[in-house]
């Protein structure tokens, strides 16, 4: 999606401040015990409550309405009765749709204790998402997203999930451009242009670069080899003057 006007950036606004908001309130009520099915439910709720659909079920009929993805999952971990326990990582991935506007977020969160490496994995992910969001600017080369955040991940010797990019993002939850890299591709000539929706998702992970599809179900996708991976995403709108992000709580 490319924005034409005043109308389009606030409901693009709009959806994003919800899938945010939504996404916050799901981190803070993480509790050992419950479980992934709980989770999502409060998940569910706020969209419904805000009159927006769940984009992953309305689009693609995925089974919950948010993705949660627990240790050894690394994407499209569907909510069900897995009990989420002290140590876990888990990642919430929350997209949505508001008056025809999408918008796609999520993060990684740490449950209870756990071990420093994957504390600082945590940390270094989000970090690793606003490297590459820094890099959003129209004109530029859409390389360079990828380029900043592989750079970022070299120095601080972590690997990236090669085979899940980002994307264009807006008048639905997948668009144009399609498989933005958030690591090096030399392939990559595609340039930003004013009011370009898309989203930034680098997977960082403690030697995993790959992800796989397992034998449980045919969303769940999981880390090769296995590793900790976590995933911090935001919805954002390259302008002239940088990155406008609209999955922002407020």
């Amino acid at each position: 999606m490319t924005l034409e006007n005043d109308e389009d950036l606030n409901g693009l606004k709009a959806i994003g401040r919800i899938c945010a908001n939504v996404l916050q309130h799901m981190s803070t009520a993480i509790r050992p015990g419950m479980t992934t099915a709980e989770l999502d439910l409060i998940g569910r709720r706020m969209l419904e409550a805000a009159g927006a659909r769940s984009a992953p079920e309305s689009c693609y009929a995925f089974p919950g309405a948010t993705c949660i993805s627990v240790n050894e999952e690394v994407a499209h971990g569907i909510p069900g009765e897995r009990v989420i326990r002290d140590g876990d990582l888990v990642n919430i991935d929350v997209s949505a749709e508001l008056d025809g506007y999408f918008a796609d977020t999520g993060a990684s969160f740490t449950v209870g204790r756990s071990t420093p490496a994957v504390e600082r994995l945590c940390r270094d992910g989000k970090r690793a998402l606003w490297v590459g969001l820094k890099s959003v600017r129209a004109g530029r080369p859409l390389a360079e997203v990828g380029n900043a955040i592989g750079e970022f991940a070299r120095k601080n010797r972590y690997t990236l999930i090669a085979n899940l990019a980002s994307h264009g993002v807006g008048r639905s939850l997948h668009e144009e451009p399609t498989e933005i890299a958030t690591w090096p591709d030399p392939q990559e000539k595609r340039r930003m242009t004013e009011g370009l929706v898309f989203t930034v998702e680098p997977f960082l992970s403690l030697g995993a670069n790959w992800a796989e599809g397992g034998s449980n179900d045919e969303w769940t996708l999981y880390s090769e080899p296995s590793a900790p991976t976590v995933q911090f995403e935001h919805t954002v709108v390259a302008t002239r003057n940088g990155p406008l992000v609209v999955t922002l709580p407020g």
